[in-house]
């Protein structure tokens, strides 16, 4: 098992397969884009499925999910999805996806044994879209939550950052959009994880804030919290339910001592957090030869330092190197 010193059990594994995208949201990158990773440092198709094997044969991995950059700019991406569907015990699979190219991908990725889906999501304002994402793609988005649903891909869940005079009044439209579709809404906190590391706490609409702009037009009752287990979104029923709207306070309401995550970046290091600031290489033991037993034992040892929290309040905190695109979310 994937044991820290603190005896948090991670079972829930985050796979980046890029770190390129197609977007430029501008609390990830700058306009102009990032270097990225060269394609020999990247993590082939059978090395991804190697590692996922090995997280769920041998140490308890029950749930993968897929993330970038955007993971559908892989083109062995259902290949991946298939043999990660075809390991036993089988995981649960999902994807964290921009949603550009998923109106066509949905259905493959279905059949292949992908179980659902988070979008992204941050605007219903093609303006703003563009503003935000330095791209003119806002209906290659709503395409792909449509095409997610069409594909069974359920429960669609929908991603939302909310940014201070950029977005904040867009609250309670995006959750009728989602309402009234079936879709789930997660509210996220910014997070300092941008490559331009202007991040700044003063313009972070808070969790707070939030619920404080939902309650204007909806009656929020907040659902059962031993449901929530390690899950990082805090759910509140809206008008009674069934329906519900999650928030997740990375930053003001953090939820490290229930933590079950374990990251792997697309050039093949272990993360504990997305704000860890150093890294196991397992991807050179890999290349060098290693046997599972091996790479099983270096994973381990990776995960028992684990830190107790992220230290985002703590003044000696520091930003992680890696954005969120070479990352992982």
């Amino acid at each position: 098992m994937l044991v820290d010193s603190f005896g948090r059990v991670a079972t829930d594994l985050r796979v980046s397969l890029t770190d390129r995208c197609n977007l430029r949201c501008s609390y990830c990158m700058p306009p102009e884009g990032l270097d990225w990773l060269p394609k020999p440092e990247l993590l082939t198709a059978d090395e991804v499925v190697r590692l996922v094997t090995i997280g769920v044969e041998r140490l308890g991995i029950t749930e993968v999910r897929y993330t970038g950059g955007e993971p559908l700019l892989r083109r062995d991406l259902v290949e991946i999805v298939a043999a990660t569907a075809a390991l036993r015990p089988r995981p649960q699979i999902s994807l964290t996806t921009n949603g550009i190219g998923l109106a066509r991908l949905a259905k493959p990725l279905a059949r292949a044994g992908l179980d659902r889906v988070n979008v992204s999501l941050d605007t219903l304002d093609r303006d703003v879209f563009v503003r935000l994402a330095h791209r003119d793609r806002l209906q290659d988005v709503l395409d792909g939550l449509a095409g997610a649903a069409a594909a069974g891909l359920l429960p669609v869940k929908v991603n939302t950052v909310l940014m201070r005079d950029v977005n904040e009044h867009e609250a309670v439209p995006l959750l009728r959009f989602c309402l009234e579709r079936g879709y789930e809404l997660r509210f996220i906190e910014q997070m300092p994880l941008d490559a331009q590391h202007g991040w700044r706490r003063d313009r972070m609409v808070t969790a707070d804030e939030i619920l404080g702009l939902l309650k204007d037009s909806f009656d929020l009752t907040e659902d059962d919290p031993r449901a929530r287990g390690s899950a990082p979104a805090e759910l509140f029923l809206v008008d009674g339910g069934p329906a519900r709207v999650g928030v997740i306070g990375s930053v003001t309401r953090p939820f490290c001592g229930a933590c079950d995550r374990v990251r792997l970046t697309a050039d093949g290091q272990v993360r504990n957090c997305l704000f860890a600031t150093d890294e196991s290489d397992l991807r050179s033991a890999l290349r060098s030869g290693a046997s599972d037993d091996d790479l099983a034992a270096r994973w381990v040892a990776a995960v028992r330092g684990k830190r107790a929290g992220h230290g985002i309040d703590d003044p000696s905190f520091l930003q992680p190197a890696r954005p969120m695109s070479a990352i992982g979310g």
